[in-house]
C-alpha cells in the first residue's frame, strides 16, 4: 500500500490538537515533500527522517514522498513530527504494517542514529491521548510527564528500531502505567514557627491562604517581609489531580523542569525585578507561558515590588481579574491560564525607614513620592490585603517562643475553610462575584451602614468594596461562621488600612 496515516500532535498554548500525518509514495523522480504549513525546523525533518531510516538498516524509499500535516491550516512547529513521519514512510513502503498505527500515536525528535530525542509539552499531549483511547509512542526521556495522565498506555522507547518492533509485534515495549501518588508536603517549605512575633503578619498570611486573597507587605528592611512569603505556600491545602496536571502541562509546554521540587506541590515563582514584561506574561514568537501562568494554581511572589518597572507591573491587572493571559501574534493566539495568588513586599521608601518610628530615615518627601508612585494605585486596589510589618525588639529577636504556631497547624485550618468555601460555591472565596458575592456575604443594615461610612472615610473604590467582603468571609469561614459579623468586616478593613502610614 503507497498511502499510510499516522496520528501526532501540536501545540496551541496548553492544548494539543490532533495531526493526520498522511504518507503518500508514487512514482516520479525521487523527491521527499512536506506540506500541511510546515515552519523551518519541520522542513528539515526530512534530512533527519532519511539519516535516521538508512542508519537503522530500513530501505528509504527511491519515490515521490508526499507527506501531509493535517489539518493545513494549523502552524506545525519543532521537531516533535519526526518520529511519525518516519513511520508513516515505513508503513506506506509496506516494511510496517499500516493497521498497528491505528491505535496509537508517536511523537517524538529523531536523531541522524535513529535515537529518540526530548520534547516539550508531552503532557498536553498524553491528556488528549487519554480522551481519545489511542496508547502513546514517545521518546524514554519523556516517560516520566507523560505518565502522570491515567488510564493511558505509555510505550517509552530508545530507538527508532524499538517502535519498528513493537509495531511489528517483535518485541513489545512495556507500558508505563500512572505515576500519581497522593503527595506529602509537609517538610518541604520552612516552617511558620521559625518566624518571631509578627503575629498580624501571620494572621493575614492565614487569611491569604484560606481564601487565596493577594498580599502586599510594606516594610523596613530586615522585618521578615521576604521570610513571611516564603512560608505561605507551606500554608496552602494541596492541589487536585486535575489542577496539578493543569500546572504540570503548563511546565511541560515550557520546558521547566521542576527538579528536586514534586510535581505536585503549588508553584512558587519569584522573578528578579529586572524581569522584562514578556518575561512576566509570556510572549515570544512561538509564545510560551510567563511567570504568571508558571505561577498557575500557586503563587508569584514579587519582592521589592517599587524596583520592578512600571510597564511589567502594569501587565499584571488583567490577568489578575481574568485569571489567563492572552498573548496574540499576527498569525495565533494563544490562551494560557494564570490563576496565580499575588504576594508581594516593598520598602517605603529608597532607604526603607520611612514611617518606621525611628529617625534613620533621611529620604525627601519627593523622593518617597516618586518611589511609592511607581506602583500604581489600580495595581494596588486589586491587593485584598496590605500590612505594614514592623521591625522586631530586640527582645522579640533574641527570644524563642515555644508557642509559635507550625505550619501545620495553619494548614489545617486553612484546609478546612477551603473545603468549606468549595462546598458552599465550588470556588474560594477570591474568586466571588456578582449576586453570588451579594449572596454569599450578606449583612445587616446596620453593618451596611457601617461599611458605607467607612468606604467613604477610606475613599475606597467598588473594587475595594468588593475585595472586603471576600476577605470578611474568609475570615468568617476561618471562625467556623455562616455569616459574616462587624468584627470580621472590620478585621477586613483594617487590612486595607495598615499599610497607610507607610504608603503617602
Amino acid at each position: 500500500m503507497s498511502l499510510a496515516i499516522a496520528y501526532t500532535r501540536a501545540q496551541v498554548g496548553i492544548d494539543a490538537p490532533l495531526v493526520t500525518v498522511e504518507v503518500h509514495l508514487s512514482g516520479g523522480l525521487p523527491s521527499f515533500s512536506i506540506v500541511g504549513l510546515p515552519e523551518t525546523a519541520v522542513k528539515e525533518s526530512r534530512e533527519r527522517v532519511r539519516s535516521a531510516l538508512i542508519n537503522s538498516g530500513y530501505d528509504f524509499p527511491q519515490r515521490r514522498i508526499t507527506v501531509n500535516l493535517a489539518p493545513a491550516d494549523l502552524p506545525k512547529e519543532g521537531g516533535r513530527y519526526d518520529l511519525a513521519i518516519a513511520i508513516g514512510i515505513l508503513a506506506a513502503s509496506a516494511q510496517l504494517p499500516v493497521k498497528s498505527l491505528e491505535s496509537v500515536e508517536l511523537i517524538g525528535e529523531l536523531a541522524l542514529s535513529g535515537e529518540l530525542r526530548r520534547v516539550a509539552g508531552v503532557l498536553p499531549v498524553a491528556l488528549a491521548c487519554c480522551q481519545v483511547g489511542r496508547g502513546l509512542l514517545l521518546p524514554i526521556a519523556n516517560q516520566q510527564d507523560a505518565a502522570l495522565a491515567s488510564n493511558l498506555d505509555v510505550f517509552p522507547a530508545v530507538h527508532l528500531l524499538d517502535v519498528c518492533a513493537h509495531l511489528k509485534s517483535e518485541r513489545l515495549i512495556a507500558a508505563v502505567s500512572s505515576s500519581y501518588t497522593q503527595p506529602c508536603l509537609s517538610s518541604m517549605y520552612p516552617d511558620l514557627s521559625d518566624v518571631k512575633g509578627q503575629l498580624q503578619a501571620k494572621r493575614a498570611l492565614e487569611i491569604a491562604a484560606a481564601g487565596s486573597h493577594n498580599l502586599l507587605l510594606v516594610g523596613p528592611p530586615g522585618s521578615g517581609k521576604s521570610m513571611l512569603a516564603n512560608r505561605l505556600p507551606g500554608l496552602l491545602p494541596e492541589m487536585t489531580e486535575a489542577e496539578c496536571l493543569q500546572v504540570a502541562s503548563i511546565h511541560s509546554i515550557a520546558q521547566s523542569t521542576h527538579g528536586e521540587e514534586p510535581v505536585w506541590a503549588r508553584p512558587f515563582r519569584a522573578p528578579h525585578h529586572t524581569a522584562s514584561s514578556v518575561a512576566l506574561v509570556g510572549g515570544g514568537g512561538n509564545p510560551k507561558p510567563g511567570e504568571i501562568s508558571l505561577a498557575h494554581q500557586g503563587i508569584l511572589f514579587l519582592d521589592e515590588l517599587p524596583e520592578f518597572s512600571r510597564k511589567v507591573l502594569e501587565v499584571l491587572r488583567e490577568p489578575i481579574e481574568s485569571g489567563e493571559i492572552l498573548i496574540s501574534r499576527a498569525a495565533r493566539q494563544s490562551v494560557f491560564p494564570a490563576r496565580f495568588q499575588l504576594v508581594a513586599a516593598m520598602n517605603p521608601c529608597p532607604c526603607g525607614y520611612f514611617a518606621d518610628g525611628t529617625e534613620r530615615c533621611h529620604c525627601s518627601p519627593d523622593q518617597v513620592r516618586r518611589y511609592q508612585a511607581k506602583v500604581s494605585g489600580p495595581l494596588l486596589d486589586r491587593i485584598d490585603l496590605q500590612l505594614t510589618v514592623q521591625s522586631l525588639s530586640q527582645k522579640e529577636l533574641v527570644g524563642y517562643s515555644e508557642n509559635a504556631e507550625s505550619s501545620v497547624q495553619v494548614r489545617e485550618r486553612v484546609a478546612a475553610s477551603r473545603r468549606c468555601q468549595l462546598a458552599r460555591q465550588n470556588l474560594p472565596n477570591q474568586l466571588l462575584e456578582g449576586k453570588l458575592l451579594e449572596e454569599i456575604c450578606c449583612i445587616d443594615d446596620g453593618d451596611k451602614e457601617m461599611l458605607v461610612q467607612a468606604l467613604e472615610k477610606l475613599q475606597l473604590s467598588a473594587r475595594a468594596y468588593h475585595r472586603v467582603l471576600r476577605v470578611s468571609r474568609t475570615i468568617a469561614d476561618l471562625a467556623g461562621l455562616e455569616k459574616v459579623e462587624r468584627a470580621h468586616l472590620l478585621e477586613a478593613l483594617s487590612y486595607r488600612v495598615s499599610a497607610r502610614k507607610s504608603l503617602r
